[in-house]
């Protein structure tokens, strides 16, 4: 028995490949093996990724815009200091991906709450600003997030892939 499909046919399955190509979130492909530690130092403006203990890469980054110092509150342009989780993979941030970092801790809310502020949230390592398009603007060397750790598109592509939700992050002075 053969089965004939005409032309409509043929349409109207391409038609809903396309429709499902265009709903579904991109596949992220890494070049690295599985990440199983990343670690910032923030005064070296450096995220190095880690697999089994060796450093696979380093990548440059940029901080919040006012990065000295551990992040108080929210709105004080700090990066969070110390040990934490990726608790989250975004595919449709308003960033070029992101990974969300799990700060606030209660200590966290608790200092914040003491100063009647709020410790903040959504401290994440991501890519550009979808309004960039893909490269940031050229010659772009201050920090400039409200937090958290930026890198490039193609980097965060890299960093994304190869990250679980719960890998931990040490994020250093």
């Amino acid at each position: 028995m053969k089965i004939h499909f005409g032309k409509t046919t043929f349409l109207i399955v391409l038609l809903l490949l396309i429709f499902y190509v265009l709903k579904n979130p991109k596949i992220i492909i890494s070049p690295f093996p599985s990440i199983d530690y990343i670690l910032v130092k923030k005064q070296e403006r450096i995220l190095e990724i880690y697999h089994q203990g060796k450093c696979l890469k380093s990548y440059d980054i940029h901080l919040g815009f006012c990065p000295t110092g551990a992040k108080e509150y929210e709105g004080d342009g700090k990066t969070p200091e110390g040990i934490y989780t990726i608790c989250y993979k975004n595919i449709k941030s308003q960033y070029h991906l992101s990974l969300k970092i799990d700060y606030p801790h209660d200590h966290h809310m608790a200092l914040a709450k003491e100063k009647g502020l709020s410790a903040g949230s959504d401290i994440m390592i991501h890519g550009q600003p979808n309004s960039w398009g893909f490269y940031p603007p050229k010659g772009i060397k201050h920090d400039w997030t409200h937090g958290c750790i930026a890198v490039t598109n193609k980097e965060i592509e890299e960093i994304y892939g190869a990250t679980s939700v719960g890998t931990p992050i040490e994020i250093r002075p």
